[in-house]
């Protein structure tokens, strides 16, 4: 049972940047799962964000291409979510989620696994 820790979230001035992380706490390894991160802003769906797939293939939406950069350890056992160019409309309920693949769309298809989610506010 993965179990994940997510990190850095806070509140930005827009044209900030932030990076999120999420830890697997169980002592699993990520390695065979494709690892994303989704975001729920008040009153809307969750969405995908971006993901990367165990062989290291990413996609992204297309509101974060060019400002968001998804990456993962050597150790596969965290992945991480460089946010730059932060705009208001980012401010969300950051998820890191694992499942089987990850989808053009940066959505993981189907997570068996999801994280408490982080807070990133992008406010001046």
């Amino acid at each position: 049972q993965l179990q994940f820790v997510e990190s850095g979230g806070g509140l930005v001035q827009p044209g900030g940047s932030l990076r999120l992380s999420c830890a697997e706490a169980s002592g699993y390894t990520l390695r065979v799962y494709a690892m994303g991160w989704f975001r729920q802003a008040p009153g809307k769906e969750r969405e995908g964000v971006s993901c990367i797939n165990p062989s290291g293939g990413i996609n992204y939406a297309d509101s974060v291409k060019g400002r968001f950069t998804i990456s993962r350890d050597n150790s596969k056992t965290t992945v991480y979510l460089q946010m730059d160019s932060l705009k208001p409309e980012d401010t969300a309920l950051y998820y890191c989620a694992a499942g089987g693949y990850c989808q053009g769309s940066g959505a993981v298809y189907d997570p068996d696994y999801w994280g408490q989610g982080t807070q990133v506010t992008v406010s001046s």
